[in-house]
């Protein structure tokens, strides 16, 4: 056999891939009236926030740690009060513990409904009915975290065993009994891990909230954005991202030995 005969390059399929994406992208750029030329002219303008930005100012450090230990109890408090609600919500959100596809529908919509609120527009809503302060973060975060761990919960409760739950409606238990004794047991190790995950995701999200009076650390970045003060903005970054490499590597830990 000929080598031409066992080796196929497909050459014009991917010729007719890589032009489709020129294409997409052409349209793109000229729907979006993008211009990457401004981008190079505004050179002395990017050197000389970078210049700043690049000399972060060390002294001011103290000044940023308790803002960011306020973002970091609003995470906490957030993610606990939106774990403690979300779970007997998920629980009603699939039929295998409710048995009434209504209902389940019903909870699965309002959840939807939750989740397809963006995190910012939230707290900005939140701003708009609590005030400005923490306490929003807070209700911000409990809300956001409701909405993603009920899900992650209940696609968990459907993929349990059903034995423990057919062998318990034999004996007669009623619903709630069901919820605690069979199905229960079988996902707090799951709970616990998207407890964790929803922590690590709050402590970021956390940070940006404050651009809309939720507090924390996020209200401290916006001023110093908003005066210009990159060396103050560049230290706050690296505190950030600090805070969020320690809270990742405690909850992978965590995990692990959950798992």
């Amino acid at each position: 056999m000929k080598l031409k005969d066992t080796i196929h390059f497909n050459w014009y399929r991917h010729l007719f891939v890589a032009v489709l994406i020129l294409i997409c992208l052409y349209a793109s750029v000229a729907v979006t009236d993008a211009d990457f030329g401004e981008v190079f002219g505004n050179v002395d303008q990017m050197t000389s926030f970078l210049s700043r930005f690049l000399k972060p100012d060390f002294t001011y450090i103290p000044q940023i740690v308790g803002p960011m230990i306020d973002t970091l109890k609003m995470s906490v408090v957030g993610t606990a009060a939106g774990v403690f609600f979300a779970v007997p919500v998920a629980f009603l959100a699939t039929t295998l513990v409710t048995g009434n596809k209504v209902l389940t529908s019903v909870v699965r919509i309002f959840l939807d409904i939750v989740r397809t609120i963006p995190n910012l527009l939230l707290a900005a809503l939140m701003v708009a009915i609590v005030g400005i302060g923490e306490f929003t973060g807070v209700l911000t975060i409990a809300v956001f975290t409701f909405g993603l761990v009920s899900q992650l919960v209940y696609e968990a409760i459907e993929t349990i065993d059903e034995g423990p739950v057919e062998a318990a409606e034999s004996v007669g238990a009623n619903k709630v009994q069901i919820a605690f004794w069979s199905v229960a047991p079988q996902i707090m190790s799951q709970v616990a891990g998207y407890t964790l995950y929803a922590l690590e995701v709050n402590v970021r999200a956390s940070t940006v909230l404050g651009y809309v009076g939720a507090g924390g650390i996020g209200v401290i970045l916006n001023s110093s954005l908003a005066l210009l003060q990159y060396d103050r903005v560049s230290v706050i970054i690296l505190m950030i991202l600090v805070v969020v490499a320690v809270v990742d590597a405690v909850s992978e830990a965590a995990r692990r030995r959950l798992s």
